[in-house]
């Protein structure tokens, strides 16, 4: 089950914010892998633990979370003063994939798929769902390498080690496949 904004419009389909046609694909390919998803975006490198912190203000799919979601008001909502709800879960411990089509200068689309594993440690109470990700690199050498794929601002996170399931449904859909 898939929580946040999407509810509102979607019917149970994954879809994102921000009206971003690229993320939502990305979330119904990890949706239909069984792998969950969650509207994710960078938040912070921490060179002191080796991670990426990141995540985003909902939607966000059950299968990632830990434990039941929060769902908390905010006196600053995405940046912003004012009020808010933002639904929170903090993901899974554990090995996740990042999902996101990226898009040349030509046009032509990819998908862009990262392996990590999720650590436990403290995380950003912001309202937004939250991991802590490893991907056994320096945290800014992953970033670049990430970004230089053509990958839009947002993504989703998948629980499990899926990037042959993606690579399978790039084939199927005609589209070249990056893995940072």
């Amino acid at each position: 089950m898939i929580l946040g904004a999407s509810l509102l419009t979607a019917r149970g389909i994954p879809t994102t914010g921000e009206y971003e046609l690229r993320t939502t694909v990305a979330q119904l390919t990890t949706h239909v892998a069984g792998a969950g998803g969650s509207f994710t975006e960078i938040q912070a490198l921490n060179f002191d633990d080796n991670i990426v912190e990141m995540g985003h203000d909902g939607p966000a799919h059950l299968a990632v979370s830990s434990s039941d979601p929060l769902l908390r008001g905010l006196g600053i909502y995405h940046g912003k003063r004012g009020w808010g709800v933002s639904v929170e879960f903090d993901v899974k411990a554990g090995p996740v994939t990042l999902l996101g089509l990226g898009q040349d200068r030509g046009g032509a689309l990819a998908f862009v798929a990262s392996e990590g594993t999720v650590v436990p440690g403290p995380l950003l109470s912001i309202g937004n769902t939250t991991s802590r990700v490893d991907f056994g690199r320096d945290p800014g050498e992953w970033v670049d390498e990430w970004i230089a794929t053509g990958i839009g601002h947002h993504w989703s996170l998948s629980v499990g080690h899926r990037t042959a399931d993606y690579r399978a449904a790039a084939d199927l859909l005609g589209i070249d496949f990056r893995q940072v």
